[in-house]
C-alpha cells in the first residue's frame, strides 16, 4: 500500500468517514469525487486523482457535467468504469434538476420558463431550439425540442412548431434555445425567427410571450427586454 494511502489517514480525514460524521453537505467536491471514484493508482490517492479531475475544469461543476468519457479517462487513474460512475452521479444530478422544474405546472415569468428549461439545455454543447406550449391559464401542455443545431445556431422549422400548437389547442408559445458559448447577447437571427414566429402565430390567434436564450448561468428575456 502506498504511503499516501487513504486508509492510513486519521478517521476524520478519510472522506467516507467524514461524509458519515459531518454530513454530505459539510465535505468539499473534491472528497464527493474521491467518494465516487473510490480509489487511486500507486502513487497517488482518490482525493489527489479527483483533486486533478477539479483542475481541468478550474473547480466549475457546471463545465465538469460536461465532460465526456475521452475527457475523464486523460486523468491517470480514470479509466472507463470511473468515468462512467463519475457521467452517471452528474447526469442523475442533471435528471433531480429536470424533476424539480417540472413539478412546475404553469409559466408566469420569464424565471419559470428559464427554471423549467435550464435543467434541458445547460450542459449541452450545441443549440437546442424548444417550444414550451400553454394553454390561457398559463399551463404548460407540452414542451417539445424543434431544431437542433451546432455551435452557433439552428435551423427553425416554424410549420412544425405551428402544427403541435394547433394539436395541443395551445393559446401561448415561449420560445427557448440555448447559448453554448455563454453569451446572453441575442443575434440577428435570434430576432428575426422571433418576430417571423410571433406574425405566423397571431394569424392563428396564438400569442407568442416571451423568447429565452438560456446559459449556464442565467438567462436573457426578449419580453423582459420589451422585443415581443
Amino acid at each position: 500500500m502506498y504511503k499516501n494511502a487513504i486508509k492510513s489517514w486519521s478517521v476524520n480525514d478519510r472522506p467516507r468517514e467524514k461524509f458519515i460524521q459531518k454530513g454530505q453537505e459539510n465535505i468539499s467536491d473534491t472528497e464527493l469525487i474521491a467518494i465516487l471514484i473510490r480509489s487511486g493508482t500507486p502513487d497517488r490517492s482518490a482525493l489527489v486523482v479527483a483533486r486533478e479531475i477539479l483542475l481541468l475544469v478550474n473547480d466549475n461543476l457546471s463545465a465538469l457535467a460536461k465532460m465526456k468519457l475521452k475527457d475523464f479517462i486523460t486523468v491517470k487513474g480514470i479509466g472507463n468504469t470511473k468515468a462512467i460512475t463519475l457521467m452517471a452521479a452528474l447526469e442523475l444530478g442533471r435528471r433531480r434538476r429536470l424533476s424539480e422544474a417540472e413539478d412546475r405546472v404553469d409559466v408566469s415569468s420569464s424565471k419559470d420558463a428559464f427554471d423549467l428549461m435550464k435543467p434541458l439545455l445547460e450542459d449541452l454543447d450545441v443549440e437546442q431550439f424548444w417550444v414550451i406550449y400553454l394553454n390561457n391559464a398559463n399551463k404548460v401542455l407540452a414542451k417539445l425540442n424543434i431544431s437542433q443545431g451546432g455551435m452557433t445556431a439552428t435551423v427553425v422549422d416554424i410549420r412544425v412548431l405551428l402544427k403541435k400548437a394547433l394539436e395541443l389547442n395551445s393559446t401561448g408559445l415561449i420560445l427557448c434555445h440555448n447559448h453554448p458559448s455563454g453569451t446572453l447577447r441575442a443575434s440577428d437571427a435570434d430576432s428575426k425567427i422571433t418576430e417571423k414566429i410571433k406574425v405566423a402565430a397571431k394569424l392563428m390567434d396564438i400569442q407568442l410571450l416571451d423568447h429565452i436564450i438560456v446559459t449556464d448561468q442565467s438567462y436573457f428575456s426578449f419580453a423582459d427586454e420589451g422585443r415581443i
